[in-house]
């Protein structure tokens, strides 16, 4: 902790001076301490604090370069927010740690627990039956399918049913449950074990027929993470292939989306105008957030005290159609082709910077039982919902999850799943 609280001084400091990449690169080595801290310790290479060290404070790190022109000094209480984001979820899980955590035990190898193939196999037909039946309902009603649509940049984000949608994404889960039904054993029977790689086959071609690369990205992420929550101790290089399958398949599914370079380049406003598309793209996705977290900061005339973080309750219930007001809140960013936001944008949006302190103390409850729970998990699905919060940890600088209605979707049937693993193992 010193070496971050370090860091963060020196960061600051270089900042204020418009030392840019000094700043940045301080914050960047303290990310890649924490996460080495937590990783040597536990040998879990997805530690779900390790996660959010890395990727909130490297994030932060990225952002401080200043490579783009849309990018501002930020002022005392934004840095003051980002700070207390990182300490709030550090401390207290630190905290739990000493007072109920047994501590960095040997990774042991072997389950336990009775086998869960038959009900991982039911699961793995279902959900791809559904997303596969809600995909082509959407398809017939709307009347094209996005990847073969040319010459309509956002055709992607059109091609979406009210309620529908849901079902349609559901598809994400099943490569990760498809992983989990394999390291429980496989079934005795031949034909399933196909019917099961088939299904995930079909489950990766959806978000490549809608050209969605964050579903796909979060589909092959999951099934990865999944798999290392399981094993615990996994070779590095098996995430290194699994980014080496996304870069190719994200820059293919960009191209799909008819985004030409000079109007990517014209949105990015970098201040290197010769800077190449495939470092500039991932930059402002990372940089841009922290951007627009600093225009919430600047601009918020009035705290909404809740309503914002809950939109999900609004969305699955349908009361945002019934009560509109209740959604009609402005979404403060510095252009408006750049929507994405941090992880605790809707905190601050709700309560400021009190709200940025308890939400963070919160996710650092929720992350340190799950890493508890994850040593002895007897329940297959428990991998699964771990895998989900490493991503969200690992994508801290990216949106605002929780308030995401497709986050608690997946939640709610992980739920179920797991519901129906511990009846029907």
């Amino acid at each position: 902790m010193l070496v971050y609280l370090i860091c963060f001084a020196v960061s600051w400091i270089f900042a204020f001076f418009q030392l840019y990449y000094l700043s940045g690169l301080v914050l960047l080595l303290a990310a890649g301490f924490l996460y080495y801290y937590d990783y040597h310790k536990s040998g879990n290479l997805i530690h779900l604090r390790g996660l959010f060290s890395a990727f909130w404070v490297g994030g932060q790190g990225i952002a401080c370069l200043k490579l783009s022109k849309l990018q501002s000094d930020w002022s005392l209480l934004t840095w003051s927010c980002f700070f207390l984001a990182f300490m709030g979820f550090w401390i207290t899980f630190e905290i739990m740690e000493r007072l109920f955590g047994e501590g960095y035990r040997p990774i042991r190898k072997g389950r336990r627990g009775k086998s869960a193939v038959r009900p991982l196999f039911v699961g793995v037909v279902v959900i791809t039956t559904i997303s596969l039946a809600a995909f082509l309902f959407e398809a017939a009603v709307l009347g094209f399918i996005p990847l073969f649509v040319r010459g309509v940049p956002h055709a992607y984000s059109e091609f979406h049913l009210t309620g529908v949608h849901y079902l349609t994404v559901s598809c994400v889960l099943v490569p990760a449950l498809s992983v989990l039904f394999f390291l429980q054993g496989g079934s005795r029977r031949r034909e399933r074990n196909i019917l099961v790689l088939v299904m995930s086959l079909i489950a990766l071609a959806i978000p490549i027929l809608c050209v969605s690369r964050f579903q796909l990205i979060f589909a092959i992420a999951l099934m990865v993470f999944t798999y290392c929550a399981y094993h615990r101790r996994v070779e590095p290089w098996l995430v290194g292939a699994a980014v080496l399958v996304v870069i190719p398949l994200y820059i293919l599914l960009t191209v799909a989306r008819s985004h030409d370079i000079e109007y990517l380049n014209g949105i990015f406003e970098m201040k290197n105008s010769k800077m190449p598309i495939f470092i500039s793209q991932p930059y402002i996705y990372i940089a841009n957030n922290y951007e627009n977290f600093h225009c919430l900061v600047s601009a918020l005339p009035a705290h909404t005290w809740g309503i914002r973080s809950l939109f999900p309750l609004w969305a699955l219930t349908g009361l945002k159609f019934v009560f509109p007001y209740l959604i009609s809140f402005p979404i403060y960013v510095n252009k408006e082709e750049l929507t994405t936001v941090t992880l605790f944008y809707d905190a601050y949006y709700d309560f400021g910077i009190f709200g940025v302190v308890i939400f963070s103390c919160l996710l650092g409850f929720v992350c340190f039982l799950l890493v508890e729970k994850v040593k002895d998990m007897r329940n297959p699905i428990g991998y699964l919902l771990y895998g989900q919060m490493a991503i969200y940890m690992s994508l801290s600088f990216f949106t605002t999850w929780f308030s995401n209605p497709t986050t608690w979707f997946y939640f709610g049937v992980t739920g179920l799943l797991a519901f129906y693993c511990s009846k029907r193992s």
